[in-house]
């Protein structure tokens, strides 16, 4: 039997299937994952707003306001929070680009009078053992209780009042940026946050 002669043809309709049928394969199994990192995304985020607001018995989930940024792709979500129908304080996303690696993105929760509750960190690549301590308690303990009218969220050598992560200045840097801007979402949107959703 005859040998096949290889040819520039042959070699590009084989590369052309195995390119395809690799395609495929890729595509199908992300729609299979699509609804389980959906559905973690959520429960990341509920777990988030029960952790930074003040307490609450609505769903803040169903009356959540998203705003475009154009510092950002992502835009930023406002929860609005209510304990027996009044206003308890809403949750407010804050996204910074200028993270050592890139995207951090928080959740800060804010009393009604604008202080901030609590803050959680929800995405961030930053170096491990310096800029992930913006999750410790030590560094996240300097901005509750504080109004950011006040209070100003950059770091010490930036003329403001947080002690920085040590080692770790950009990352503190990226995380009062997405902080202020959460803070400053929180303010022009109050009057319509504290409007109870039905």
């Amino acid at each position: 039997m005859k040998k096949k002669e290889s040819t520039l043809v042959n070699m590009v309709v084989v590369l052309f299937a195995i390119t395809l049928a690799a395609g495929l394969t890729l595509g199908f199994v992300n729609d299979l994952t699509l609804a389980p990192k959906a559905r973690a995304r959520l429960a990341k985020k509920l777990s988030a707003l029960q952790h930074v607001l003040p307490p609450f018995d609505n769903d803040p989930v169903s009356g959540i306001i998203r705003i475009g940024t154009p510092t950002a792709k992502d835009s930023i979500e406002l929860y609005p929070a209510f304990q027996e129908g009044s206003f308890a304080g809403a949750a407010v996303t804050g996204v910074s680009e200028k993270g050592y690696s890139g995207l951090i993105k928080i959740m800060v929760g804010f009393q009604p009078d604008g202080r901030i509750n609590n803050i959680e960190v929800l995405e961030q690549k930053e170096t491990p053992g310096l800029g992930t301590k913006m999750k410790g308690e030590a560094f996240l303990r300097q901005f509750r209780g504080k109004n950011p009218e006040t209070f100003d969220m950059r770091a010490k050598k930036d003329g403001g009042a947080v002690d920085a992560l040590a080692g770790a200045t950009i990352t503190t840097r990226a995380f009062a940026e997405a902080a202020q801007q959460a803070y400053d979402a929180f303010t022009e949107h109050k009057d319509t946050l504290a409007k109870p959703h039905n």
